[in-house]
């Protein structure tokens, strides 16, 4: 990023953290993806709460980035371990911040499974939590019941571009990593696992490449709008997986448990747009599979008489190419931001929240005067 481009993205958040400083600061844990113009995010984060540790999703760090946060802020190691167990949670946040109001920051439901007695338990008070992901908003929604305010900003609109995007990325980064073999996606059959915003976005992306695309998804709603779009809708999910040269999972959640990876035709490609212990169960495969590193980012699982490729080792795809998505992602990070003064208020009631259309259109405006220029 050039210097003049490091300014410009400072003067926008701190725009954004000035229409949105909250009456009164709070803790903050932030798990983000650590990418090379994450820091300036990482900044304004700091700047409207106290920031007491960023935890990097630990398949997309950008060593740079890492190395300028670290000289300011603690960065500790993330691993979903860390906030599975209850103790091991309350050990970790007590060891950071006890006796503080915290909010936390997440991306992908982390702290989802031991919300509720790290509520209950906490020496200090548990504002909330404001969640990045389709992914982490399921986790939590999935929840009996949730103990504090969730903000997801998810399924917010200005997650749109966004979520094109990385369709773009995606399909971008597939393509290349076949491409370093040799393969190409024409000729290919592709099955799409998921048509949500990002999934339909692929199957667009794929089609218009000249693909083939089969999709599958559990939800009737999703597969009456793949057929209106004119994707083929599997019936049978062991079927179109035999049928497919390409399989991109865009689920959130598990798409392949281990038994599914035998019905994959051999030479398959498999990617995925999420970490791999999101949307695959590789731990499930058969230990008869051996894993080869046949390429650049690509792993040949190989058994008498089949195999297929893996790529990136399960993990978003996109990120072998750093998932850049531009600008846009400064919209979703500005409304985290006004989801920061949203927990400071104290007057959200327990359960899933949104950050408020005018809120949004304020955003927007100011993004749109920062870059669209």
């Amino acid at each position: 990023m050039e210097a003049f481009e490091r300014a410009r993205l400072d003067a926008y958040f701190a725009r954004i953290a000035a229409q949105f400083t909250p009456d009164e600061q709070t803790a903050s844990f932030l798990i983000t993806h650590l990418l090379a113009e994450r820091p300036a995010f990482v900044r304004a984060v700091a700047a409207m709460t106290r920031l007491t540790a960023v935890l990097p999703k630990p398949k997309s760090v950008h060593l740079a980035a890492k190395r300028e946060i670290a000289q300011t802020y603690m960065v500790d190691t993330l691993t979903r371990e860390m906030f599975a167990q209850a103790d091991d949670a309350l050990d970790y946040l007590e060891s950071r911040a006890a006796d503080q109001t915290v909010a936390l920051l997440d991306v992908g439901g982390y702290f989802a499974p031991s919300l509720a007695e790290v509520h209950s338990r906490f020496t200090g008070r548990l504002a909330g939590v404001i969640e990045d992901t389709e992914n982490g908003h399921r986790r939590y929604k999935d929840l009996d019941k949730l103990p504090c305010p969730v903000i997801s900003v998810a399924r917010s609109p200005l997650k749109d571009p966004e979520d094109f995007l990385v369709g773009q990325s995606v399909v971008f980064s597939t393509e290349a990593v076949m491409r370093g073999r040799g393969d190409i996606l024409p000729g290919r059959p592709a099955l799409v696992i998921g048509f949500g915003k990002l999934g339909s976005s692929i199957a667009r992306l794929l089609h218009a490449k000249g693909v083939q695309v089969a999709v599958f998804d559990i939800d009737p709603v999703r597969r009456t709008q793949a057929l209106s779009r004119g994707f083929t809708v599997a019936r049978d999910r062991e079927a179109a997986l035999t049928g497919a040269g390409l399989v991109l999972c865009a689920t959130g959640a598990i798409s392949l448990r281990g038994e599914d990876f035998s019905h994959l035709r051999n030479g398959a490609y498999v990617a995925t747009v999420t970490s791999g212990e999101d949307e695959l169960d590789l731990a499930g495969l058969p230990d008869v599979y051996t894993r080869t590193q046949v390429g650049d980012h690509v792993t040949r699982y190989q058994t008498t008489g089949h195999y297929f490729y893996l790529a990136n080792g399960g993990n978003a795809v996109n990120f072998v190419h750093g998932a850049g998505v531009g600008p846009f992602i400064f919209l979703v990070q500005a409304e985290i931001l006004a989801a920061i003064r949203m927990l400071t208020r104290g007057d959200l009631a327990p359960g899933i929240h949104q950050v408020p259309a005018p809120d949004r259109e304020a955003i927007a405006a100011t993004w749109l005067s920062y870059f669209n220029r």
